[in-house]
Protein backbone atom coordinates (compact mmCIF):
# COMPACT_ATOMS: atom_id res chain seq x y z
CA UNK A 1 0.00 0.00 0.00
CA UNK A 2 1.25 3.50 -0.83
CA UNK A 3 0.00 5.91 1.82
CA UNK A 4 0.66 8.83 -0.53
CA UNK A 5 -2.31 7.72 -2.64
CA UNK A 6 -4.55 8.42 0.36
CA UNK A 7 -3.75 12.15 0.20
CA UNK A 8 -6.55 13.65 -1.89
CA UNK A 9 -6.10 17.12 -3.44
CA UNK A 10 -9.19 19.23 -2.81
CA UNK A 11 -9.91 19.47 -6.55
CA UNK A 12 -10.10 15.64 -6.73
CA UNK A 13 -12.22 15.16 -3.62
CA UNK A 14 -15.55 14.91 -5.48
CA UNK A 15 -14.29 12.08 -7.70
CA UNK A 16 -12.78 10.21 -4.74
CA UNK A 17 -16.02 10.50 -2.75
CA UNK A 18 -18.17 9.52 -5.73
CA UNK A 19 -16.20 6.27 -6.08
CA UNK A 20 -16.94 5.40 -2.44
CA UNK A 21 -20.59 6.30 -2.63
CA UNK A 22 -21.03 4.39 -5.89
CA UNK A 23 -20.43 1.19 -3.93
CA UNK A 24 -22.66 2.26 -1.04
CA UNK A 25 -20.01 3.26 1.47
CA UNK A 26 -20.93 5.43 4.44
CA UNK A 27 -18.43 8.30 4.65
CA UNK A 28 -17.24 9.63 8.00
CA UNK A 29 -15.41 12.95 8.08
CA UNK A 30 -13.41 14.73 10.75
CA UNK A 31 -10.95 17.57 10.66
CA UNK A 32 -8.29 19.25 12.73
CA UNK A 33 -4.66 20.26 13.04
CA UNK A 34 -3.17 16.87 14.00
CA UNK A 35 0.16 18.62 14.57
CA UNK A 36 2.06 16.01 16.57
CA UNK A 37 0.26 12.69 16.26
CA UNK A 38 -0.20 10.95 19.61
CA UNK A 39 -2.27 8.21 21.28
CA UNK A 40 -5.25 10.53 21.72
CA UNK A 41 -5.36 11.22 17.98
CA UNK A 42 -5.02 7.56 17.02
CA UNK A 43 -7.76 6.50 19.44
CA UNK A 44 -10.05 9.29 18.21
CA UNK A 45 -9.48 8.43 14.53
CA UNK A 46 -10.09 4.73 15.12
CA UNK A 47 -13.38 5.51 16.89
CA UNK A 48 -14.39 7.86 14.06
CA UNK A 49 -13.61 5.24 11.41
CA UNK A 50 -15.74 2.71 13.25
CA UNK A 51 -18.81 4.92 12.65
CA UNK A 52 -18.81 4.18 8.91
CA UNK A 53 -17.09 2.53 5.99
CA UNK A 54 -14.49 5.16 5.10
CA UNK A 55 -12.81 7.95 7.08
CA UNK A 56 -11.79 11.20 5.42
CA UNK A 57 -9.64 13.55 7.52
CA UNK A 58 -9.49 17.24 6.72
CA UNK A 59 -6.19 18.82 7.74
CA UNK A 60 -6.07 22.49 8.63
CA UNK A 61 -3.44 24.31 6.55
CA UNK A 62 -0.28 25.68 8.13
CA UNK A 63 -1.48 29.26 7.89
CA UNK A 64 -4.56 28.65 10.01
CA UNK A 65 -2.91 26.30 12.51
CA UNK A 66 -0.55 29.15 13.38
CA UNK A 67 -3.45 31.50 13.89
CA UNK A 68 -5.54 29.00 15.86
CA UNK A 69 -2.80 27.51 18.03
CA UNK A 70 -0.33 30.37 18.38
CA UNK A 71 3.34 31.08 17.73
CA UNK A 72 5.55 28.13 16.90
CA UNK A 73 2.69 26.08 15.53
CA UNK A 74 2.40 23.99 13.58
CA UNK A 75 5.44 21.97 14.54
CA UNK A 76 4.99 19.77 11.46
CA UNK A 77 4.10 21.07 8.02
CA UNK A 78 0.69 20.39 6.50
CA UNK A 79 2.27 17.99 4.00
CA UNK A 80 3.97 16.05 6.80
CA UNK A 81 0.81 16.01 8.93
CA UNK A 82 -1.22 14.71 5.97
CA UNK A 83 1.37 12.01 5.22
CA UNK A 84 1.48 10.74 8.81
CA UNK A 85 -2.33 10.60 8.96
CA UNK A 86 -2.46 8.81 5.59
CA UNK A 87 -0.17 6.13 7.02
CA UNK A 88 -2.79 5.11 9.56
CA UNK A 89 -4.91 2.06 8.79
CA UNK A 90 -8.05 3.76 10.12
CA UNK A 91 -7.70 6.68 7.68
CA UNK A 92 -8.93 6.17 4.12
CA UNK A 93 -8.26 9.66 2.80
CA UNK A 94 -6.68 12.95 3.84
CA UNK A 95 -7.38 16.37 2.36
CA UNK A 96 -5.64 19.62 3.31
CA UNK A 97 -7.98 22.60 3.31
CA UNK A 98 -6.89 26.22 3.10
CA UNK A 99 -9.72 27.99 4.91
CA UNK A 100 -9.89 28.93 8.58
CA UNK A 101 -13.01 26.82 9.12
CA UNK A 102 -13.90 23.47 7.63
CA UNK A 103 -17.12 24.78 6.06
CA UNK A 104 -16.03 24.62 2.39
CA UNK A 105 -14.28 21.29 2.96
CA UNK A 106 -17.44 19.86 4.56
CA UNK A 107 -19.61 21.21 1.77
CA UNK A 108 -17.44 19.33 -0.71
CA UNK A 109 -17.29 16.18 1.43
CA UNK A 110 -21.00 15.95 2.32
CA UNK A 111 -20.32 13.44 5.12
CA UNK A 112 -22.82 10.90 6.30
CA UNK A 113 -21.26 11.36 9.74
CA UNK A 114 -19.25 14.39 10.89
CA UNK A 115 -17.10 13.68 13.95
CA UNK A 116 -15.83 16.26 16.43
CA UNK A 117 -13.79 15.80 19.59
CA UNK A 118 -15.07 15.65 23.12
CA UNK A 119 -14.08 19.23 23.85
CA UNK A 120 -17.15 20.23 21.82
CA UNK A 121 -20.86 19.89 22.42
CA UNK A 122 -23.55 20.06 19.76
CA UNK A 123 -24.04 23.71 20.80
CA UNK A 124 -20.36 24.72 20.78
CA UNK A 125 -19.35 23.33 17.38
CA UNK A 126 -19.34 25.80 14.50
CA UNK A 127 -23.06 26.33 13.95
CA UNK A 128 -22.67 26.95 10.21
CA UNK A 129 -21.00 23.55 9.95
CA UNK A 130 -23.79 22.04 12.05
CA UNK A 131 -26.51 23.48 9.78
CA UNK A 132 -24.65 22.29 6.69
CA UNK A 133 -24.29 18.71 7.98
CA UNK A 134 -27.79 18.40 9.37
CA UNK A 135 -29.32 20.16 6.35
CA UNK A 136 -27.74 17.65 3.99
CA UNK A 137 -28.99 14.65 5.97
CA UNK A 138 -25.77 13.89 7.81
CA UNK A 139 -25.37 13.45 11.51
CA UNK A 140 -22.84 14.77 14.02
CA UNK A 141 -21.03 12.47 16.43
CA UNK A 142 -18.93 13.60 19.38
CA UNK A 143 -16.06 11.40 20.52
CA UNK A 144 -14.35 11.87 23.88
CA UNK A 145 -10.64 12.43 24.29
CA UNK A 146 -8.12 10.18 25.95
CA UNK A 147 -7.42 11.93 29.26
CA UNK A 148 -3.97 13.48 29.49
CA UNK A 149 -3.20 13.14 25.78
CA UNK A 150 -2.90 16.32 23.75
CA UNK A 151 -0.38 18.07 21.53
CA UNK A 152 -0.30 21.03 23.94
CA UNK A 153 0.60 18.76 26.88
CA UNK A 154 3.19 16.96 24.78
CA UNK A 155 4.84 20.24 23.78
CA UNK A 156 4.91 21.38 27.43
CA UNK A 157 6.60 18.11 28.38
CA UNK A 158 9.19 18.50 25.63
CA UNK A 159 9.86 22.12 26.65
CA UNK A 160 10.52 21.04 30.23
CA UNK A 161 13.26 18.59 29.25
Amino acid sequence: MDFRKKIIPQNQLAVWLASLRAVGKKVVVTNGCFDILHMGHVTYLEAARNLGDALLVGVTSDRWVGELKGPGRPVNSEADRAAVLAGLESVDGVCIFAEKTALNFLEAAKPDVYVKGGDYTIDTINQEERRLIEGSGGRIALIGFVPGKSTTLLLKKIASL
